[in-house]
């Protein structure tokens, strides 16, 4: 990791707090280096891309947003075709999905019409990429200020950038696994502590050494997407890797598309968690959760097979590879078709909702 000469500025920063303070928990080290608004990873850079640090499924293929553009556009209509709405990405990266969304719905009479376009992004630096992509959109910080419409929501890798806090089961109780200061560098330590309420999985049955992960923020931001969505009309998409109730240590970075050491240059790499879904369902209420489903099976039932062949059709040589190679990595169990889930919310009483329900 190198020593405290080598630190980035963000580190220099985080250190400083934790000599002053103590040590932090988790969730607050990856608060800060993610949102530092001068030295934070979203605040400063584009990490999309081969030129970036990862890439999301928007990015691979137009086939994903095409499909839950088409996916948003038909619960809008088995909704019964509201007059007015708020279509609303949160997490939108470059503005690719939501682009995708609007090109395969201008097919839908009344939809376009219907639609006001809301981005919730924080970062600067990704609300001027993406006004080049959807310039009629609506920018907001957080949720708090949609338009309070019958609300279409998709969130496409939002929570797995949520701060986690994690938990390690030892003999007698739990301890937290919190980020300190040795030898002038950031590391990992341990202190006792209690879990915060309704975290837990049957705790006498876990085995020492357990760790599970909680995300704060989560159950307030899709509580409020189903509040809303009770209230006023509406679904919400939810898609991103992770399993459902899982435990283990996720905490991840990535820099240049390779994993690297979380806690080594914070500011510069991607800090992520796989999500829970089970707690995605708990919070959702009082809207109706579907059952999770991964997103090769949610992409085939939309109807990805039949939309990539029509494309192959028209593509010959390296142009028809990559297509077939970005189809493949989209829904293949060893690709991001298993590890990454799809679940859906809708009002209590209102039809199923394609793909995710039977």
């Amino acid at each position: 990791m190198g020593g405290a000469a080598e630190l980035t500025p963000l580190a220099r920063r985080i250190a400083a707090r934790i000599g002053a303070g103590g040590p932090v928990t988790l969730a607050e080290f990856m608060a800060e280096a993610l949102s530092d608004p001068e030295h934070g990873y979203y605040a400063t850079r584009d990490p999309f891309g081969a030129a970036g640090d990862f890439v999301t499924a928007p990015e691979i293929s137009q086939m994903f947003g095409e499909l839950i553009g088409l996916w948003l556009a038909q619960v809008w209509r088995d909704q019964g075709a509201p007059a007015r709405i708020a279509l609303v990405e949160a997490g939108p990266g470059r503005g690719t999905l939501m682009a995708d969304v609007l090109r395969a719905t201008r097919i839908v009479p009344g939809f376009h019409v219907a639609a006001s376009v809301h981005l919730v992004e924080t970062s600067a630096t990704l609300r001027r990429i993406q006004a080049t992509m959807v310039p009629q959109a609506v920018w907001h910080d957080d949720l708090s200020t949609l338009p309070d419409l019958p609300l279409y929501l998709v969130a496409n890798e939002f929570l797995d950038a949520l701060p986690i806090r994690q938990f390690e089961r030892r003999r007698g109780g739990w301890a937290e696994r919190v980020v300190t200061l040795t030898g002038g560098r950031l590391a990992l330590a341990v202190a006792p502590a209690l879990l915060p309420p309704g975290v837990g999985r049957a705790d006498d049955a876990l085995a020492e050494g357990t760790v599970i992960e909680h995300c704060p923020a989560l159950p307030a931001i899709v509580g409020a997407v189903g509040a809303r969505i009770t209230g006023r009309g509406g679904a919400a998409l939810w898609v991103d890797y992770g399993d459902w109730d899982g435990t283990g240590d996720t905490f991840q970075a990535l820099r240049a598309h390779r994993p690297v050491d979380p806690l080594a240059e914070p500011g510069l790499a991607d800090l992520t968690a796989h999500v829970d879904f089970a707690a995605i369902a708990r919070a959702a209420a009082p809207a109706r959760a579907s059952p999770m489903v991964t997103q090769g099976a949610f992409l085939e039932r939309l109807g990805i097979a039949g939309r990539a062949q029509a494309l192959a059709a028209r593509l010959t040589g390296a142009a028809l590879h990559a297509h077939l190679a970005a189809h493949r990595r989209l829904t293949h169990p060893d690709e991001m078709g298993h590890l990454f889930k799809v679940i859906g919310l809708a009002p209590q009483g209102a039809p199923p909702l394609p793909g995710l329900e039977p």
